[in-house]
């Protein structure tokens, strides 16, 4: 590491303690003056936050098209921005093709042979029932003439083995036929119907890749900001756009530690806030388990009243929307 480095990396250091030192001061200040008026009105101080939710698509591509812009309320399931889709599109189209080949072949395996390779079968067959009964015919002859020493004794053996050679081929062409008629065998009707299955769960996967790249709200909200514009890459599960949904609403606000006990997760509270034209109900949903103290630290009866705890409370999800992040507030108890 080089000095130049070395220095650059003190003096982030010291700005960043010198930073956090000054947060410290006007929180102790803040706290201080929203002591007095708690104490002169009774309302605790406070303020809105909100708790974004972040859209993004977990495959990069070139944002093509964005729907939504900052300060626009959405509904459910409404298109909020496109990606490029082509190498999906296309990789979708390529699984599509091989599942019907694989569809196919599986019906061409419950078949058996084509008809056209049946035909040649049946002639082959038909022709050896011809030339049998040829045979058989000559047999009867030989048979015949052999007793008055007409036909020789070879020549009738000769007929028999013809005769029997024509009738073994029509038994062979009679089982080709019967084999050919069959349905493939079990072993390869269950593999191919494995790769039809395993196309298919392929195709469902490549729909789900390209329907990642059009991404529409989970719920309904106010858009709070956009991070990218059209024609920009984004990376892959990179948020393009900041939501805020009416239930993720709350306010924040400290009590002293001798009125922490008056409280209780549930409770309704009151927020009061400039320009509302109505007080808007609250339920408190979160009481901090940790106390903070204001400087200085004493731990002491006489400094047990610098002690607060923090809360908060999330506003109906119809008047949760009056109230913006940053606003402050006061909430009566």
């Amino acid at each position: 590491m080089g000095a130049t480095q070395y220095r650059d990396e003190i003096w982030i250091f010291n700005m960043q303690v010198s930073f956090m030192r000054w947060r410290w001061v006007l929180f102790s200040a803040s706290v201080i003056l929203a002591g007095c008026s708690e104490h002169s009105s009774g309302n605790y101080q406070g303020y809105v936050e909100g708790e974004f939710v972040y859209v993004a698509s977990p495959f990069g591509g070139r944002l093509e098209h964005l729907n939504v812009h900052r300060g626009q309320t959405v509904v459910l399931h409404e298109p909020l921005f496109k990606l490029e889709a082509e190498e999906e599109s296309a990789a979708r189209r390529q699984i599509k093709g091989q599942l019907a080949a694989a569809k196919s072949q599986l019906e061409d395996l419950k078949t058996g042979k084509r008809q056209p390779e049946l035909n040649v079968i049946q002639a082959q067959l038909d022709q050896s029932i011809a030339i049998e009964k040829k045979t058989a015919l000559q047999l009867k002859r030989d048979q015949a003439l052999v007793q008055s020493k007409a036909v020789s004794e070879a020549q009738l053996e000769e007929s028999r083995a013809a005769e029997s050679a024509n009738q073994a081929k029509i038994r062979e062409l009679k089982s080709q036929m019967d084999a050919a008629k069959l349905p493939a065998r079990m072993a390869q009707f269950k593999a191919q119907t494995a790769q039809t299955v395993s196309a298919l769960a392929a195709l469902d996967q490549a729909s789900w890749k390209l329907n990642q790249k059009n991404v529409s709200a989970t719920q309904s909200g106010l858009i709070f900001d956009t991070l990218y514009r059209e024609g920009e890459w984004v990376p892959a599960g990179n948020p393009v756009v900041r939501m805020l949904p009416p239930a993720n609403i709350k306010v924040r606000f400290f009590v002293s530690e001798t009125e922490l006990g008056k409280l209780k997760i549930g409770q309704t509270v009151t927020i009061l806030c400039d320009g509302c034209k109505a007080d808007i109900p609250a339920v408190l949903t979160y009481i901090s388990n940790e106390a903070e103290y204001t400087p200085p630290i004493i731990y002491s009866n006489e400094t047990r009243s610098k002690l607060i705890y923090m809360l908060e409370a999330h506003p109906t999800i119809e008047q949760a929307p009056l109230l913006h992040p940053g606003q402050p507030v006061e909430v009566r108890l």
